[in-house]
């Protein structure tokens, strides 16, 4: 006769219970990392969403006449590479709140249809991510060769927005890559 415990459960040697418990340490790893990814990604494209800020720039169109002053503004949407930032931090969060209670299923195929999508984000993630930098740096450092100069000098609340932006997206890009690695591991056990 099976011996069980007070739950009326069949008892349990030491190897499953120590699986067990490794079991339910993988998931709550899983799930805290996904957690984390999910508030970052979303904090990134807030933060980048709201990015907004307006400075009156004196302007000089011709040299034997004076500057005119004019209020010229910086915004988010003006830049196609920040743009796709706010969008794939969007869809990013989005996808970490589902694959919450996608991954709470346990079912195989959907667990490859998570890591698959996992990846897909780190993939979007890092693409949008090294957008955001490229044009970030341009913004900060200028393009002598082109004759750009640098705009963080004027707006540089909106470049430090940016900036905090990407360093939120980069890490959540992280955890989406954390995330990989563990499933694959897991895996390969």
């Amino acid at each position: 006769m099976e011996s069980q415990n007070k739950a009326g459960l069949p008892a349990m040697d030491g190897f499953e219970r120590r699986a067990a418990s490794q079991s339910d340490g993988a998931r709550t790893c899983d799930l805290l990392v996904r957690v984390l990814a999910l508030v970052l990604t979303l904090a990134a494209a807030i933060v980048l969403g709201v990015d907004k800020q307006t400075k009156v720039v004196p302007i000089k169109l011709v040299d034997t006449l004076p500057a005119i002053s004019l209020p010229v503004s910086a915004k988010w949407h003006y830049l196609s590479a920040f743009t796709y930032s706010v969008a794939s931090n969007a869809i990013a969060s989005s996808y970490a709140a589902l694959s919450l209670v996608l991954a709470r299923s346990g079912k195989k195929g959907v667990m490859s249809a998570v890591i698959i999508l996992d990846l897909l984000m780190v993939a979007m993630l890092f693409s949008s991510n090294g957008a955001a930098l490229a044009i970030g740096l341009m913004g900060y450092q200028g393009n002598s060769h082109v004759m750009w100069a640098k705009v963080c000098t004027v707006f540089g609340r909106f470049c430090n927005q940016v900036a905090v932006s990407i360093a939120l997206s980069l890490l959540g890009s992280i955890l989406f890559l954390l995330l990989v690695a563990m499933r694959l591991h897991k895996k390969s056990k």
